[in-house]
């Protein structure tokens, strides 16, 4: 179930321990829901482009995803070790996989349901719980969010217990203790590659 969950992640890419969000502010909940809104909107205009289409959907998911802490999560102790210019390409990188892997996935969005459950607020911190509704289960995601400004980002999405942060952070560790940082950044490089040029195939 796990792993059919994860393919349904972002096409539909969250319990009050602070005062709630003052009236008229946009809550965790409430951007969440904007931009869920947005992309479904987008899915379901069978009559644009797909490249356009593909452009702005990229645009609407970067803008609500923090990828530099997604980034230092993921390599956990390994951030520290790496330099500047190897944390900047590992966030880089790591954007456009995350991307490039799951773009085909919300394009295959087939009109499941969204439901809100909870929401729960400490700092500038704040998890949104939701449930999607599908013909043949119902399938509980959890997004962790951070206040940046006035914008509460994505750092990471647990799929019925099982987080996107984690997974890769377990493979990863694997691959710098075996090649370093400077192995792990090549071999993302190649399969960013390696998705572009299956993507480019695909529009043609």
């Amino acid at each position: 179930m796990a792993k059919r969950a994860r393919f349904l992640l972002i096409p539909i890419i969250f319990l009050l321990l602070t005062p709630a969000a003052a009236p008229g502010s946009r809550g965790p909940t409430d951007q969440v829901r904007e931009t869920v809104d947005r992309v479904i909107e987008l899915l379901k205009d069978k009559e644009m482009d797909s490249g356009k289409r593909r452009q702005m959907l990229s645009s609407l998911i970067r803008k609500r995803f923090e990828f530099r802490i997604m980034s230092q999560q993921v390599l956990a102790t390994n951030w520290k070790k790496a330099n500047p210019d190897e944390r900047d390409r590992f966030v880089t990188l790591f954007s456009d996989l995350l991307e490039n892997t799951y773009m085909e996935r919300i394009e295959a969005y087939t009109d499941e349901k969204v439901e809100y459950v909870n929401e729960k607020v400490r700092d500038d911190r704040a998890i949104v719980e939701t449930i999607i509704v599908t013909k043949t289960a119902d399938i509980p995601i959890r997004y962790k969010l951070v206040m940046k400004g006035d914008e509460w980002l994505v750092y990471d999405v647990v799929i019925e217990e099982v987080s996107l942060i984690r997974n890769y952070r377990s493979s990863y560790r694997e691959i710098v203790m075996k090649d370093g940082i400077e192995g792990l950044l090549a071999r993302m490089e190649e399969k960013v590659k390696e998705m572009n040029e299956t993507s480019k195939k695909a529009e043609k």
